[in-house]
Order: C-alpha cells, then structure tokens, then sequence
C-alpha cells in the first residue's frame, strides 16, 4: 500500500507539472543566462472621467423659514387662550405651542387657520397683527419656534452619534457632519455619500475633510442623507462572461484580477481575455474607465493587477466593442446591486 501512495503522489506531481508546463498558465518560461525579462502593465488603455460638480449656490436667508412640523409659541397681548399644549416629536412630554399642520397652516384662535410655512419669524408676527386686529384691540403678537421639525437631517453609518437631526438654522455639509460628534476611525470617506430626492450627489467627502477643498462644502437641504460606509466590508463586482457575476468580497490581503475571475468561473466558451474592462472608482466624482490584456498576465508577460474596492470588472463575451457596449450590457446588472455601488459609478452610468 505504502509503494502504491508513493507512486500516485509522483504520478499526479508529473501530471501537474506537465500541465504548468503544456497549458501557457506557467508565470515564466525559461531564460538564457544573464537576460532580464520585462514586466509591462496589463493595462493597455486608460481613460479618467469625471461628473459634473454641482453649481454653486448662493448662501440661503440667514432667517428661519417656518415649516410643516415646527411647533410655535404664540403670545398675543399675553391671553393665555393662544397658547396650546401639543405633543412634542422629541418625547412622550407635551410643549406649549401649535405645530404647523401638513398644509403648512397654523391653527390660530378667532382667526383660524394661516398660512405661515415659508415664512419669517417676523413675517408671521407681522401677519397675525393684521388679522387680530379685527377681533382685539391693538393686539402684539410675539412668536418662537419651540420645537424645529420641519428640516430633518439623516446621518446613517459610521458616526459615533448617528439618527435624524433637524437644522435650526440654513448649513452646510460640514456642520451637517458635526452634528454626527465625528465619525468612527473605519468609515469609508471615499464610499461616503450624500443624497437629496432620491439622488446621489456629486460630493467629495475626502477632498473636503482631508484635503480642505471648500467647493465641497455645500449648502444642505432639508430631507438630505448622509452616509458613511464601514471600510471593512470591501468588495469588487464581476460580470460578463462568468457564471457567477456579482460581488465579490475583497480579503484583508487584498484581490488581483486573477483572483476575481477564478471566483466567479469563467464560461466554458465565449470569451475576450484581450479587452477585459474594469470601472474604477477614484473618488465620488472622478473614475476611470480601463482595458486590460489579461491574456498578458496569464502568459507571464504582466504583473498581476491588483483591484480596488469597489472596481467593477467586466470579461468580454466575444469580440472588442465600444464602452457604451460594455455600459449597455452590464447597466441592468448595476441596477440590481446600486445601494451598495461606489458613489461614482451611480452618479455616471445610473443617475438618469
């Protein structure tokens, strides 16, 4: 038994070398003694692209605006019958005010319902007087914002205060980002993200925290998300020619492109190593668009390439094609894994 195992196990290390040697998957080839073999990139084309950066804005009215959900104070002549007990949105407890209904109005005794979201402080004051003074004689009014709910922010992620705040005052996205008590040491800056109905805006949290570039900080709005990912669930996606396309996650040591199509196992038939294209992320608003020879790697003429988080990688089913031919086929495929797709490639190729 013992000389028959040691006759498979040489019998399988002659099959397995003869198929390093025969299948051009071997790293090097042999070289004359002296000579120097040159290592070139696999990557034969490249190409950086950008999305546009939002307009500048001028600054908003340093004014309060009132809004749907704020809750008033209202003191008229110094009648207690204007001042209601409502149920506060920070807790079980109930404030002294009325809050601005769904419409806008506020429920005002003898005068009813008006019409104050979009409005000062002072406008509103202003506006009540004029109605009172059909019912009182003289009337003041004085009004307070008691409970502000009508500009929620959302900070969701790696912040070490994360929820739903609401801005008491017009800001900008690094008081935005204050409100959070700063961020935990893994969030991804370069994943983070702020968006607005829906959208993923073209904003750069790395240039603006790390590098200080104030083009960045822009006005928030209202209804605004910011999020920041954790950088420790990092992955690459693969579609195309494989049989499993999809994400791919990325080891603590890192992936190449080798790495990445084995995982996701070639087709048997139907394939360009020649022209592999990979999508890369470079911040939130710039990327990269390359294409890549892999072919060169396998025949150990290229150094592996190594992937960063969140490239996406795309095998030819056959022949060359445009990059819009590439972005036309793989766009559905985006679509299904868009939450978790860098910034960059949804603003570009799926913010319609």
């Amino acid at each position: 038994m013992k000389m028959q195992s040691r006759l498979l196990c040489r019998f399988s290390f002659v099959v397995l070398l003869l198929l390093l040697t025969f299948s051009g998957c071997a790293p090097y080839a042999d070289l004359a003694p002296g000579a120097k073999r040159e290592i070139v990139s696999p990557v034969v084309s490249r190409e950086e692209v950008s999305v546009p950066a939002l307009p500048a804005e001028p600054p908003p009215p340093k004014d309060y605006l009132i809004g749907v959900g704020d809750v008033l104070l209202l003191d008229v002549s110094g009648r207690p019958e204007f001042t209601v007990a409502v149920q506060s949105g920070g807790g079980p407890g109930k404030v002294q005010g009325s809050r601005v209904d769904g419409a806008g109005m506020l429920h005002v005794p003898l005068v009813g319902s008006v019409q104050v979201a979009g409005l000062t402080l002072s406008q509103v004051e202003a506006k009540l007087t004029k109605l009172l003074t059909k019912y009182l004689q003289d009337p003041w009014v004085v009004v307070e914002v008691l409970d502000y709910k009508s500009l929620p922010l959302y900070l969701l992620g790696q912040f070490r205060v994360s929820g739903t705040f609401y801005m008491d005052r017009p800001m900008t996205l690094l008081q935005g980002l204050s409100l959070g008590s700063g961020f935990d040491p893994t969030a991804n800056l370069k994943g983070a993200r702020l968006t607005r109905g829906g959208k993923i805006m073209p904003v750069d949290f790395n240039e603006l925290l790390s590098k200080g570039d104030a083009s960045q900080n822009i006005w928030l709005k209202g209804g605004d998300t910011i999020y920041l990912p954790d950088n420790r669930n990092q992955v690459v996606f693969i579609f195309g020619a494989v049989k499993k396309p999809g994400l791919v996650p990325m080891p603590s040591g890192g992936l190449n492109l080798a790495q990445a199509i084995a995982s996701a196992e070639l087709r048997d038939a139907g394939f360009d190593f020649h022209h592999v294209r990979i999508i890369r992320s470079l911040s939130a608003t710039r990327g990269e668009l390359m294409v890549v020879d892999y072919d060169l790697v396998l025949r150990g003429e290229a150094l592996p390439l190594q992937l960063v988080e969140g490239d996406i990688v795309y095998v030819p089913k056959s022949g060359f094609g445009t990059w819009n031919d590439v972005i036309a086929d793989i766009l559905p495929s985006l679509q299904t894994v868009g939450a978790i797709l860098q910034p960059f490639v949804s603003i570009k190729f799926l913010r319609q």
